[in-house]
């Protein structure tokens, strides 16, 4: 028994979700989209916003401990976490609202509650069985733990941090993947003595490995200690704070452990594997699609294997909706999806690393690298670091890699090089702003088109 029809019913309202939602509205298809939380899902509250908030107070602090620097006479007095989660929350009201509006807009029908798929086209609410001639699961990811390490009192994981009313005197991190990073850089920022442990050779170590020795240099000169290569075995905690042990036999006294290790798929329970959907250590693959093994059934975001990012599940949810509508979109190309750590300082990424492109295309691919200390801009803004350039052999430039401050916001260009297969000859007469940051992309292009003017070599 049906209770409510639609062309397309959409289980949650995440990045993936809400792009799915929208874009099939615009193209005329009614969208029954089902929430539990809240429309934005983990990204807009608990995620890449509020944490990308806390992160730019983390750089006011920083300005205002190093005016020196700049010929300003400003200290830092501070951190009133009440006025950090004041603006930050500030910034999530203003942009879910904004989504709420939309989704009025959009005429979509939005269900609060927390669906179950029944199978065939159907998402069961609360007893309520809503019917689509498709479905998009879009149930996104949660907090991961290690096995017999529980979450709780001073073991926190990424969203508890968003939450904290203190700034702590002394943090381990455990995870030196994105969150991880990220966060220790926001706490280094606010004071905090911290370490951060990683079970693999390097930090942020799905990076080229060139990106994780520039921020690796750039933690110690910060004073962020890092122990690489190393497993966690164990945590105590009681009333004064928490015991973390390493396998090296080292132990580190802390207020917090940080949990950054990593995102599962938000699966269980939804009903998913009774309904007869492949599933794979709790992921749901698909084809180049999106679709699931069933019939008119879609999976976008987190829960599909690949990238966990906010903006790979808002495109996939577009594809789906155009997909769904009649239209013919291109699949996606994971490897042009843009990646970005917000630390202090920033990493960027789009394409293959080295390694990847090795592994693709031989050993004769071509590196280059370009320091940002010949970047007028970057030396204004007081930051290290390079642009790394990997070209296939006669061929197009298969990966880019940034490091140094704000160039998250470089990566929009880079993305094109990677996405349109430039050579580096197409960009190299390309005219970049100056004094600007985009200027190094342009001069490592010149460099690898053969004409350096402030590289040589």
């Amino acid at each position: 028994m049906t209770d409510a029809e639609a062309d397309l019913v959409i289980l949650g309202g995440g990045s993936g979700g809400y792009a799915a939602a929208f874009r099939a509205a615009e193209l005329g298809l009614s969208v029954t989209l089902i929430e539990k939380d809240k429309l934005g899902g983990t990204c807009l509250h608990r995620g890449c916003i509020p944490t990308k908030a806390l992160l730019h107070a983390a750089e006011v602090a920083d300005s205002a401990r190093d005016g020196e620097q700049f010929g300003v006479k400003s200290v830092l007095e501070g951190v009133d976490m009440a006025g950090v989660h004041k603006y930050k929350d500030g910034v999530i009201t203003r942009l879910y609202k904004g989504l709420q509006g939309l989704a009025k807009a959009h005429k979509i029908n939005y269900v609060e509650g927390t669906g179950t798929f029944a199978g065939g086209t159907t998402v069961t609410v609360d007893g309520k069985n809503y019917t689509g001639k498709n479905v998009v699961l879009a149930t996104g990811s949660y907090s991961k733990s290690l096995p017999g390490l529980e979450l709780g009192g001073r073991v926190i994981a990424s969203e508890d941090a968003l939450k904290l009313d203190y700034v702590p005197k002394k943090a381990v991190v455990l995870g030196g993947g994105v969150i991880g990073v990220e966060f220790a850089s926001v706490w280094a920022s606010f004071g905090t003595e911290v370490t951060i442990v990683e079970a693999l050779p390097r930090l942020v170590p799905n990076e080229d490995e060139f990106a994780s020795k520039q921020i690796e240099r750039a933690f110690r000169r910060r004073k962020i200690a890092f122990k690489t290569g190393v497993k966690f075995t164990g945590a105590k905690q009681d009333d004064n704070g928490v015991s973390v042990s390493l396998e090296s036999g080292e132990t580190l006294e802390a207020d917090l452990l940080l949990v950054a290790v990593g995102r599962g798929p938000n699966t269980a329970g939804h009903g998913y594997e009774e309904a007869g959907i492949t599933m794979d250590r709790g992921f749901v693959p698909t084809d180049e699609m999106l679709r699931t093994n069933l019939p008119n059934v879609y999976a976008v975001g987190d829960i599909v294997p690949g990238l966990q990012l906010a903006h790979r599940g808002f495109q996939q949810g577009i594809l789906v909706a155009e997909h769904i509508a009649g239209l013919d979109p291109k699949p996606i190309d994971e490897a042009g999806i843009p990646r970005v750590t917000y630390s202090h300082p920033e990493v960027a990424s789009v394409g293959l690393t080295e390694a990847a492109a090795k592994e693709q295309y031989g050993n004769d691919v071509v590196t280059l690298t370009y320091d940002l200390a010949g970047n007028g801009k970057s030396q204004i803004l007081k930051t290290s670091g390079a642009v790394k350039l990997v070209k296939a052999p006669d061929g197009p430039v298969v990966g880019l890699h940034l490091v140094g401050d704000r160039v998250g916001e470089l990566i929009g260009e880079a993305q094109l090089i990677y996405n349109w297969e430039a050579f580096p000859e197409d960009v190299a007469p390309l005219i970049h702003a100056h004094p600007t940051q985009t200027e190094a992309l342009g001069e490592a292009h010149l460099a690898l088109a053969g004409k350096p003017l402030h590289t040589h070599g």
